[in-house]
């Protein structure tokens, strides 16, 4: 795992600029650095270097073609790259291997098969660039489901390129002004969705593309897809007629697969485990192929309703695995927030993020690589809003507007705390968790006729960006997925679809990928291998969902190597209480950042909205705090970095 970053100038290439662009990227790539220019083409490539897999300084980069005509930086995992070695010798290539290096194998691999086919043969994470000096173009792409970041764009005279936006701020050319259009979708999302950035002219490469830039930077390719899922197979397909044992034996062929590729390393590795469904296949499949009880690690908090760590515990021991926890003090936990910003350089409104920098942060102390559980719930059906959103759409699309409507209206005049006080007198069989944040959610989408629409609003946060944040208009990101979604009847699938294009990459994996890299942890993620992938988007929603319940045939798996009675309990979340902590220990520094007068004069917000929601939410009228965390964390990104 690495850093990578560069230049394309009109002016004089200096290699120094190059090395301090690197050099932000550090804790992505602590072990070796390196920087190389071309000063008649006026390109500069720089790398910082984490060693995973040969520590030897045979991997270092920039690294050059035998023949020098290319050059190559490169962020990620090649979990395949052994046997794409054995592919290029068995068709008589002359390769003179100088180390047993994932990145020599892709160089090679791009050299005699060119860019789209070692594309479609390679199997793993990651982005690089690659400097063809013949044609003099410089070639970028990022892995299938956006596991490894890169951002490219023109700031001033000069073309920048980084895996994080701070390696960009050091280029003399740097401009980084803010993006208000990106900033309505921020508050919608809670993450600024690809191709968009927080700055101007700067982009996210979208996962499955490449691009191709020429002209001293001047000529900029539209990114071009070089993976995409066959949509038509996700409504029927010849897995509809297999039994289920032949169903859970191949998912468990192509899970364990994926697992046993990323357990390939030259240092130690472990896993996070939850005890939830995704991270304990992981880790028991793992587990399975380990001659020594594999390392596994849990975060536990004392609030109970946040807590997974004794149900991890169970499992750990059940597993028979080197299992790690720690338990940690809202004060820790808090203690995260000021570095948020730099770790996050780009705002990012995920509080989960809270507790994924804190179990990277107990896993480094005694490993360099973690396996994740991450990408099943889009894979498998296991989000709740899947099954309460299909519930209600269901349920309530065939009602008339007027009745809708009138629905609306009086959910919206019951005050949150009421809400909360009612349900104390329900029987426990009908009480909902978290009602006084669902019903004002359900009122909301209650008025949408699509299921598109009616899902966007379902998972928004700020429902009208466009009256919240000045001066701006909020970009149709549904519009680019409504060709690929047509095909799709079901909701629960549209539901993942959508998730799997913008959630999971921008928001998850991007999670996942700034907290472990700010502490040198290279994270893996086996439900992300695509020939898995494409597995489960074949399968009929009946194997995902069924009996009111999501990832059925993931469960199945599960059972043969855990017992039911561990694993059967409500899903929980990997957060924190945030809605508790505005009202106590985060109310000052959040007072401080919301401030009236400051947001009249920063100019970015309307402050009558976000002090109305600010009051509602402290008196507990209604749930604002996920769309308030969206704005704190912008207002301390933009204190931090502007």
């Amino acid at each position: 795992m690495c850093g990578i970053t560069g230049f394309w100038s009109d002016s004089r290439v200096d290699v120094s600029i190059a090395e301090r662009m690197a050099l932000k990227l550090t804790s992505r790539g602590p072990d070796d650095k390196g920087a190389w220019t071309d000063e008649s083409s006026r390109l500069a490539l720089a790398h910082r270097r984490l060693s995973i897999l040969d520590l030897s300084s045979a991997g270092h980069q920039p690294m050059h073609s035998p023949c020098e005509r290319f050059i190559l930086v490169f962020n990620g995992e090649i979990y395949n790259h052994l046997d794409l070695r054995s592919e290029l010798e068995e068709e008589g290539g002359n390769f003179d291997w100088l180390s047993h290096s994932d990145t020599e194998t892709l160089l090679a691999g791009l050299r005699h098969w060119g860019l789209e086919k070692t594309l479609q043969k390679v199997n793993g994470m990651f982005a690089f660039v690659l400097w063809d000096k013949k044609e003099r173009l410089l070639f970028m792409a990022r892995d299938r489901l956006g596991e490894k970041p890169l951002y490219y764009g023109r700031s001033g005279n000069s073309f920048l390129f980084g895996s994080e936006l701070k390696a960009m701020h050091e280029h003399p050319d740097w401009c980084g002004e803010i993006n208000r259009d990106a900033l309505a979708l921020f508050t919608r999302y809670n993450y600024v969705p690809a191709p968009y950035s927080i700055y101007k002219g700067i982009f996210k490469l979208p996962p499955a593309h490449y691009i191709v830039i020429g002209d001293g930077g001047a000529n900029i390719g539209k990114p071009q897809c070089y993976w995409q899922l066959d949509i038509p197979a996700k409504e029927y397909s010849e897995l509809a007629n297999r039994s289920s044992e032949y169903l859970i034996d191949e998912l468990e062929t192509l899970l364990s697969n994926a697992v046993s590729s990323r357990m390939i390393s030259d240092v130690p590795i472990g896993a996070f485990l939850s005890g939830g469904y995704d991270s304990t296949i992981v880790a028991a499949l793992m587990q399975g192929q380990s001659k020594q009880p594999i390392k596994t690690f849990t975060i536990g908090f004392h609030e109970k309703a946040y807590n997974e760590a004794k149900h991890a515990k169970a499992v750990a021991e059940h597993l028979g695995t080197d299992h790690t926890e720690l338990y940690v003090t809202p004060e820790e936990a808090i203690s995260v927030i000021p570095k948020l910003p730099t770790i996050y350089d780009e705002p990012f409104a995920d509080s989960s993020q809270i507790p994924t920098f804190l179990i990277s942060q107990l896993a480094r102390r005694h490993v360099s690589v973690s396996l994740s559980g991450d990408g099943g719930d889009e894979l498998f059906c296991g989000y709740n809003r899947y099954v309460l959103g299909y519930r209600i759409w269901s349920q309530f699309r065939v009602l008339p507007p007027s009745l809708r409507h009138l629905m609306i209206g009086i959910i919206n005049r019951i005050p949150g705390q009421k809400i909360d006080t009612l349900q104390k007198f329900l029987p426990r069989n009908l009480r909902v968790s978290n009602l006084a944040d669902r019903l004002p959610k359900f009122a909301e989408v209650l008025a949408h006729k699509d299921g598109n629409t009616f899902y966007r609003e379902l998972v928004s946060h700020a429902k009208e960006p466009e009256k919240l944040v000045l001066n701006t208009h909020e970009p149709d990101i549904l519009s680019t997925f409504t060709k690929l979604l047509s095909p799709i009847t079901d909701l629960r699938q549209r539901m993942m679809y959508m998730d799997m294009m913008t959630y999971l990459p921008d928001d998850i994996l991007t999670k996942v990928d700034r907290a472990s890299m700010a502490l040198s942890l290279e994270v893996r993620v086996p439900m992300l291998d695509h020939r898995l992938v494409e597995f489960a988007w074949r399968l009929p929603i009946e194997y995902k969902y069924r009996d009111g319940e999501g990832k059925w045939l993931l469960r199945q798996l599960l059972y043969r190597y855990v017992p039911k009675k561990l694993m059967d309990r409500p899903k929980m979340g990997f957060g924190v209480p945030i809605e508790y902590w505005l009202r106590g220990p985060l109310r000052d520094w959040a007072e401080e950042l919301l401030n009236e007068e400051r947001l009249n004069s920063e100019g970015y917000f309307d402050a009558k909205i976000v002090r109305r929601m600010w009051e509602e939410n402290l008196k507990g009228e209604r749930r604002w705090h996920y769309c308030l965390w969206g704005i704190l964390m912008f207002q301390a990104w933009r204190e931090h970095w502007m």
